[in-house]
């Protein structure tokens, strides 16, 4: 396993992704892991934070097919999956694929679609797969959903269940820039396009080998004990009504061993699992009193807190 690879693909996606997001690496290198994980990414905010344009951004950086789908009330299940009509010509039924057969699929304000269209992303997400009339169809690969929300709105949106929340790999807040951000933000968009000098940087061999490799990551029994301890607290917390779960914790697992790559190691720290718990458990537990992503992020952090560190050396 070539740890330098993934520190290069980390470097690579975020100046190039940066190029049209002012002020938000960290965030894009959460998108990175997310996708090396194979994993889907709901980004929660406000409008006008740059949600959309950085999907965009992510997506013509890893270069493949690319998909948005707006979502509205009236959309339905076969507009994401696809649907089998009768060709004259042929005088039989084909397929007709949707727009979910994409490597990257922009879920645009996912929660405006209703319960029924929402659960047609299950499957898909989970399996990479969908299935039409009986019959089931793959998924390109990679294949990864990027989801937008508003969490302020609720008029005319549908929150989304538990059991898909729970297939997101990560929430992510984006949060407002600096002063000086937001200045340049200004002077970009004076000029040009923001995603003009965006391109593509990776090509799917290099994808492959990066997916197919990170499981070689070391963690001692030490750390993932420590992880585990994180995972049974929110389910034995008096203030949490929801713990997080099995998926959950292979997921931080997981996103813990391709951040230790990213950082130059071939090994897990505690320190790593600190980092990312917040922005992989917070959708999947249900904390009382806790309403907004804000406050949810809080919690997290003082059950990180209140969990033991192992002092083993590193």
């Amino acid at each position: 396993m070539d740890v330098d690879r993934y520190v290069e693909f980390k470097e690579k996606v975020v100046k190039n992704v940066s190029k049209a997001i002012v002020g938000k690496e960290k965030i894009i290198e959460l998108i990175a892991i997310s996708f090396i994980c194979g994993g889907h990414v709901l980004l929660e905010d406000v409008p006008g934070l740059g949600k959309t344009l950085m999907v965009k951004a992510f997506a013509k950086t890893i270069g493949g097919s690319f998909k948005r789908i707006q979502f509205t009330p009236d959309l339905l299940p076969s507009d994401l999956t696809g649907i089998n009509f009768y060709n004259q010509k042929k005088g039989e039924f084909e397929f007709r694929p949707g727009p979910l057969f994409a490597n990257v699929i922009l879920a645009d304000e996912i929660n405006r679609a209703t319960p029924r269209t929402q659960s047609s992303l299950l499957e898909a997400m989970e399996e990479k797969q969908v299935t039409v009339d009986g019959v089931t169809w793959k998924l390109p690969d990679p294949f990864m959903v990027l989801a937008t929300q508003n969490p302020v709105e609720t008029y005319g949106t549908f929150p989304l269940p538990e059991a898909e929340l729970d297939r997101f790999f990560m929430r992510i807040k984006i949060g407002y820039p600096t002063r000086e951000e937001e200045i340049e933000i200004i002077n970009r968009n004076k000029k040009r396009d923001m995603l003009e000098d965006v391109e593509s940087v990776v090509n799917f061999d290099e994808i492959e080998y990066l997916r197919n490799n990170f499981s070689n990551v070391k963690i001692s029994r030490e750390v993932l004990n420590y992880l585990l301890d994180i995972v049974e607290y929110t389910r034995n917390s008096d203030t949490i009504l929801l713990g997080v779960s099995p998926r959950g914790s292979i997921a931080l697992f997981k996103a813990s061993q391709v951040y230790a790559l990213f950082n130059g190691r071939d090994y897990v720290i505690p320190e790593d699992i600190k980092y990312l718990a917040p922005f992989i458990l917070n959708h999947r537990i249900i904390s009382m009193g806790a309403s907004r992503t804000k406050d949810i992020y809080e919690n997290i952090n003082i059950i990180v807190d209140n969990v033991k560190v192992p002092l083993e050396e590193f």
